[in-house]
């Protein structure tokens, strides 16, 4: 059983206290031995196998689908979107790559300048985001999608990387076009089937999913993002032991097309991190690669060393500090 390491479970003790009904679980998976710890307000309490949301790790899924059906012939990185979308004129779209790693020059659209600010810097403070009620700008259909593609025009270019939902949403859309099934029944089938994944699936399950709760300790239940276009952007729910599975899988060669994700396709922080097909990458030669998620209260973080073969997923059903999360458990794997 893999321990601990003190800054990480110091940290984890600090985010739990006050919580009254926290059930924060970290797994590990090192040297193909999974551990899974569940913590409570007072403490570590039996892990049940929790169904959490698990928020933008989704578009890791996605991308890990779309390489897939690359590696498969069905579609390519350098398709348009225009080719899986009816009803668009003959302008330039944004190809599949762009979409996938960040690049296509929609980042956070359709997002409204509130929305944003009350999600980005008012959660911390009020321990969810945007009160626990998925926000309009993750409501898209598909009559509103093309309006957005028709009404936000771009040039033939890569763009600077600007992370965003509607590039995913894009992506998972193409992939529904494709499959001939939808978006979500796709998914559905590769997570049970492929991934091997059988607690994790698109979506809410009221009878399964944990809730989510406030800073002052409120429920305030789940997103549902209503099998929209932004769902492949950010709706899976899954275990901590599930996760680990894919991790693993990332990790050990079995699906080979997985390697897709992990390429180098620009730079999101000279110096300092890579984007693959949604994956942040570090490290001398991007062995690490990573995503984290959060949903209304639900935060959640995926870290994979490749080269150390070890991966760490933390998953919780209150807000906790992603950015001090994350550093601890980069610099605990760095050390592992």
């Amino acid at each position: 059983m893999h321990k601990l390491g003190t800054d990480l479970q110091a940290l984890i003790e600090k985010e739990c206290r006050g919580k009254t009904h926290i059930k924060l679980t970290v797994g590990t998976l090192v040297d193909g031995e999974k551990t899974l710890q569940t913590f409570g307000a007072t403490g570590e309490i039996p892990n049940e196998n929790y169904v959490y949301e698990i928020g933008s790790i989704t578009k890791t899924f996605t991308t890990s689908l779309l390489a897939k059906y690359v590696h498969e012939g069905k579609m390519s990185l350098d398709d348009p979107i225009s080719k899986y979308a009816d009803g668009l004129d003959d302008s330039y779209y944004p190809t599949l790559r762009r979409l996938a790693t960040h690049t296509a020059g929609y980042g956070y659209l359709p997002a409204t300048t509130w929305v944003g600010i009350k999600m980005l810097l008012l959660a911390p403070l009020l321990g969810s985001r945007n009160g626990g009620v998925l926000p309009d700008c993750l409501r898209v259909d598909e009559k509103r999608m093309k309006s957005l593609l028709l009404e936000n025009k771009k040039e033939d270019k890569d763009y600077p990387w600007a992370y965003g939902n509607f590039s995913m949403g894009l992506v998972g859309y193409a992939i529904g076009k494709v499959s001939g099934k939808g978006y979500f029944d796709t998914m559905d089938d590769f997570l049970t089937n492929v991934l091997e994944m059988p607690n994790s699936y698109t979506g809410i399950n009221p009878s399964r999913n944990l809730h989510g709760f406030s800073k002052k300790n409120k429920d305030i239940g789940n997103w549902d993002f209503e099998k929209t276009i932004m769902s492949s952007a950010g709706d899976i729910s899954a275990t901590a032991e599930d996760m680990l599975t894919y991790a693993q899988k990332h990790m050990n060669g079995e699906l080979p097309y997985l390697a897709l994700t992990h390429q180098k396709y620009t730079t999101v922080r000279k110096g300092l991190s890579n984007s693959g097909l949604a994956w942040i990458m570090t490290g001398d030669n991007n062995e690490i690669i990573a995503h984290n998620g959060g949903t209304g209260a639900f935060d959640s973080l995926l870290i994979i060393d490749k080269q150390k073969k070890l991966a760490y997923i933390v998953l919780s059903n209150y807000l906790i500090n992603p950015h001090k999360l994350y550093a601890t458990v980069l610099d605990e794997i760095k050390r592992t």
